[in-house]
């Protein structure tokens, strides 16, 4: 599948490096790894603002939608615009799940589930390692 935005694995890790992002960036975005919980620089952060793609600065959410899912990664009820967030079927490590990525660069995001808050009942569950957050 292609993105708007597509760089060789050399061209996204300076660019990751450039940005200051964390050790596991690279692995996390573009290899689709996932962190440990709990330890996510964003898990237990509530400032207000926007959290957006480390890779390509794209807006993917507003932290008004953050909320403690008590799972260990910084949860969303819903993206920040319609399309933002990219969805596709997860058949790894033997279970299927729904793998979200930046819709923009096709950065690994993390996964979202079926049981968050109303109104929209998801559960956007996301590693810090993608994100950036903008303070308002």
């Amino acid at each position: 599948m292609s993105h708007e935005i597509e760089k060789t694995d050399a061209e996204w890790r300076a660019l990751l490096a450039a940005k200051g992002a964390e050790a596991g960036a690279f692995e996390v975005t573009r290899h689709a790894a996932t962190e440990r919980p709990h330890t996510g620089k964003y898990d237990q952060h509530w400032a207000n603002g926007q959290y957006n793609c480390i890779c390509c600065g794209a807006k993917l959410f507003d932290s008004g939608t953050k909320f403690d899912a008590g799972c260990g990664w910084p949860s969303f009820s819903k993206a920040a615009l319609p399309g933002a967030v990219e969805e596709r079927v997860d058949r790894s490590h033997g279970m299927v799940r729904v793998e979200t990525l930046c819709a923009r660069c096709g950065a690994h995001l993390g996964h979202v589930f079926e049981d968050g808050p109303e109104p929209t009942g998801l559960r956007y569950c996301m590693n810090s390692a993608s994100l950036d957050f903008k303070p308002e």
